[in-house]
């Protein structure tokens, strides 16, 4: 993984420090300071790759010596507190051929500093021990063709609204100060570590790999991760001997933090992907039953009684809203019914025909045997009439309190009277029948109120099947065809039978 490394610090004589031996350090060279009159002195030979002075075009070439440049510097830096130079450290990419290092660092240089009228002194070093890094130092004053060191901020007198100057009661001007260059903004930390990190993706790609390098925080980056200190040459070089250094052990306790902080992100990133598995199991199951949920009866009422005003749409507002008023009367009946009676789904319902059909069932066994009977009666019916008419020649004959006229009288009408006693003997064999009918009479408002219900939510489930790919489903189909069904099959019956049998 390549290294993200890019610092950025001012070189500043109130900390004691030197421009020159800051030169004198990435250089490898041995230079003299004429601040201090010492000569400062590191040897980098080992490691120093290249080390070059990049001058903007209106510069003199002069100025590519390093004590020329760097005690120039601090000459004209004269105060105790001055910042001399700023100083970058970048990583190389170890991905990238040694070779292109050079270009690299080049190419940034002159896009970012040499082209805004900077000079920019690097040195490439490398140890062989992974870790390739450049040393970047920048003047902060603009230079002018002739070699003359331009003021970091000059002088702005504050205007009025008519233009004047502003007295203070001092007796002075008022005014402030402005940067004659924007090298100070901090803006640029940012567009250089971009401009950086653009240089290092590109040669990283040209070089055929597939790491890539973001300068960015780990904050703005989205990781959650502590983020390791800068150990120096010192405190790298005593780890490399095993000596533990206080930024080394702070290291160690980070690294230890973060491992442990991945390994419970990790756990509750599998706590969140298992409660997001049960969470789609749950809707699954949600959605399931929610198809299989049997509507009520009182939904289903409903639904029949929109779909006959749907059916209506067309009609005479008159007609319309009279056939309303009868269907919501109809249908409040119906559910007066279904809560009287604690029915509340279509297996409520099923329930209560088969129940009233058990019911029922014995009595038109017990009405069967009178059926024989009854077939008789069919063919008196004509005897009936027979009955009404003769019944006045029964009635004189029952008057009579003689035998001798009473006897006269009968044998006068005998054939009416014969015919009279005939048909009341046939008729006085319907009372078996009588009390069965009774009881079948008692079910009868029961079974209409089922029968009417039933009428409606089929209107209603037959809508809802017509919708459905493949029509009717088979476990939708009536509950009163089946009933038909079932009693064609129990008990077959000739036509003469059916003609006198009440159904439900």
């Amino acid at each position: 993984m390549p290294c993200p490394h890019f610092k950025i610090t001012i070189v500043k004589r109130s900390q004691g420090q030197s421009a020159v031996a800051g030169a004198a350090y990435q250089s490898g060279e041995r230079l003299f300071s004429e601040y201090d009159q010492r000569t400062k002195f590191y040897n980098k030979k080992k490691e120093l790759v290249h080390a070059e002075v990049m001058l903007p075009s209106h510069v003199p070439p002069g100025y590519a010596d390093w004590a020329t440049l760097w005690n120039a510097v601090e000459a004209v830096e004269n105060q105790w507190n001055s910042q001399l130079a700023r100083r970058i450290v970048l990583a190389f990419p170890v991905e990238v051929p040694k070779e292109q290092y050079l270009s690299m660092i080049k190419e940034f240089c002159q896009e970012q500093f040499v082209s805004k009228g900077m000079i920019a002194d690097f040195a490439i070093h490398d140890k062989g021990d992974g870790n390739p890094h450049a040393h970047i130092l920048l003047t902060l004053r603009a230079m002018d063709e002739h070699g003359k060191w331009l003021p970091k901020a000059r002088k702005v007198y504050d205007l009025d609204e008519n233009g004047d100057r502003i007295r203070l009661p001092s007796g002075n001007w008022k005014c402030h100060k402005e940067n004659t260059v924007d090298w100070n903004d901090q803006k640029y930390a940012e567009v250089w570590r971009h401009s950086w990190e653009t240089i290092t993706n590109r040669y990283l790609e040209a070089a055929g790999r597939p790491e890539r390098v973001d300068l960015r925080s780990f904050e703005r980056q989205g990781i959650q991760q502590i983020p390791t200190v800068h150990l120096g040459p010192a405190a790298h070089q005593m780890e490399k001997r095993g000596v533990e250094t206080f930024l080394g052990n702070l290291n160690r306790d980070i690294r230890a933090a973060n491992s442990l902080m991945q390994s419970i992100r990790s756990a509750i990133r599998g706590l969140q992907r298992w409660i997001a598995d049960l969470n789609e199991k749950k809707q699954l199951l949600l959605d399931a039953l929610e198809k299989a949920k049997e509507p009520t009866l009182s939904d289903l009422l409903m639904d029949y009684f929109n779909l006959r005003n749907e059916q209506r749409s067309d009609w005479s507002g008159k007609a319309k809203l009279k056939c309303t008023v009868r269907d919501f009367e109809e249908v409040k009946r119906a559910v007066d019914y279904l809560k009287a009676h604690s029915l509340n789904t279509v297996e409520d319902l099923n329930q209560a025909i088969d129940s009233l059909n058990q019911t029922a069932a014995p009595l038109r066994g017990q009405l069967k045997q009178n059926e024989n009977r009854m077939r008789a009666i069919a063919q008196i019916k004509d005897a009936a009439a027979v009955h009404a008419k003769l019944k006045p020649i029964h009635d004189t004959f029952m008057k009579k309190n003689f035998k001798l006229t009473k006897d006269a009288y009968a044998a006068q009408h005998k054939e009416e009277l014969d015919t009279f006693n005939k048909a009341v003997r046939t008729l006085m064999k319907l009372n078996g029948s009588t009390e069965l009918r009774t009881k079948l009479e008692t079910l009868q408002p029961d079974v209409s109120a089922l029968k009417n219900i039933r009428k409606y939510i089929d209107m209603v489930l037959n809508k809802q099947q017509l919708s459905v790919p493949g029509g009717k489903t088979p476990e939708k189909e009536s509950v009163l065809k089946r009933l038909h069904k079932a009693k064609s099959t129990a008990v077959p019956k000739k036509p003469e039978q059916q003609k006198n049998t009440p159904e439900l």
